[in-house]
Parts: structure tokens; sequence; C-alpha cells
């Protein structure tokens, strides 16, 4: 019964995109949470972790080759911040909610009810999995053209300077015109079991703290670390 309503949902969400996967397998493996494994141990799943880091650097490229030749006169730093926010992990969380991501997950218990459906450091990362499973499902091009058509309004509105903020590149670009610092992120606590942990990250420049912050991933709680250190360097409208 549970790899029939798997099957469902994921077809589901293959239709709600207008996507065909050659390998159906792949797909449930892109919506797989960690957390659901965990859980289910007997029935031997892998989750998307690995599919994640294959369709980050999918997404990089389709991002970078695209704005490389739509906007040509934009030099090398103008373009690496560009793609900096439109790869970030606000960027793609408000993708994910835009097709209504969250209801095709699968989760563990836990990580359902404390949210996790909503949370947007799991999207971003589910984001990226699906990315990853793609390509290796069809080629570079599907991927991208898929890539392109998802985030074309995220790029249009970065392009136009109108985007959600990327709290690191903001800090990185404030610490670099104080002088030769670069903000230096390290994780100082963790709590919780496996299925739902959270993260405590501290960022410092220079050896001195500038504020810490919390979340269900590192990126998530480096984002916030990094929002509070702008607000204490009084650089965050």
């Amino acid at each position: 019964m549970r790899k029939l309503c798997n099957k469902r949902k994921t077809l589901k969400f293959e239709k709600s995109l207008d996507l065909n996967f050659n390998n159906k397998f792949l797909l449930e493996r892109a919506l797989t949470h960690k957390s659901y494994p965990n859980e289910n141990r007997h029935l031997n799943l892998k989750d998307n972790e690995r599919l994640e880091f294959l369709g980050d650097s999918v997404l990089s490229l389709s991002i970078s080759t695209y704005i490389f030749n739509k906007f040509s006169d934009f030099p090398e730093g103008d373009l690496a911040k560009m793609r900096a926010v439109i790869v970030s992990a606000p960027i793609l969380a408000e993708a994910a909610k835009r097709i209504n991501l969250g209801q095709y997950l699968f989760l563990g218990k836990g990580e359902e009810m404390t949210g996790g459906r909503e949370r947007d450091s799991i999207l971003a990362d589910t984001m990226e999995a699906i990315f990853g499973a793609l390509y290796l499902d069809q080629s570079f091009k599907v991927v991208s053209d898929f890539i392109l058509e998802l985030l074309k309004v995220d790029i249009i509105n970065v392009a136009a300077g109108n985007h959600i903020q990327d709290y690191k590149t903001m800090l990185q670009e404030v610490i670099q015109d104080m002088g030769n610092f670069r903000p230096e992120y390290e994780v100082i606590d963790e709590e919780g079991p496996d299925h739902n942990k959270t993260f405590i990250v501290a960022v410092k420049m220079n050896e001195e703290s500038l504020g810490s912050g919390q979340g269900s991933s590192k990126k998530e709680a480096e984002q916030e670390a990094a929002k509070v250190a702008l607000d204490k360097l009084d650089k965050l409208d």
C-alpha cells in the first residue's frame, strides 16, 4: 500500500509540472527527505542528499550559461553576484512553494509534525535534488530548460534589483568593503534528533563574533547569522 501511495504521489507531481521521468525511482528518491528512510528502515530506501549534491552543480552551470549569454555587457563580478542570488536557498524555496512542492515530499512523521513541508531549507534542497535527478534521467538541455522556466521570474527580478535578500552575499560584500576580510561561519551547537536537528551557527570576522543564528540546516542557520551580523553593523535596511 505504501509503495502504491508513493507511486501515485510521484505521478501526480510529474503531471503537475508536465514532466515525464523515464526512471520513476529517480524522481521518488529526489522527493525523499532523509527523515523518511530513517523512520522506515525496513523499506531500504535512499534519501535525496546525493542528488542534491549533483543538482547544485547542474543549477549553477545552467544559470551561469544563461546569464553569461543574456547579459553580455555585465562584468564577471556582476555575473557572480547575480548567480549567487538566483541559486540561493531563499530563491529556490520560493520557487518550490510556487509549484506546491511541499505536498509531494516523502517525510518522516517527526519532520512532518514540525512543519517540514514548509521549511525553506528542505524545499530548497529538494529542488536541487530534482534538478540532479532530471539531469541523470534525461539531459542537461532538458533540465536547463526546466530550471530557466521555473526561475524566469526570479531572474528578471534579480536583474532589476527586486529579489529576496541573500544575507550571506550581502554580508560578504559589506565586509570586503571594510578591508581584506572574509566572514567565517562556525557551527557552535547542534540540538535535537537527526530527523529534526537544529543547528546554531556563529559568524565571525577577524576572530570577532558578529552574531549567531539557528535553523534546521547549516545553510538556514548561516543566513540567519548573516542577517543578525548585518543588523549589528547597521547595514540591514
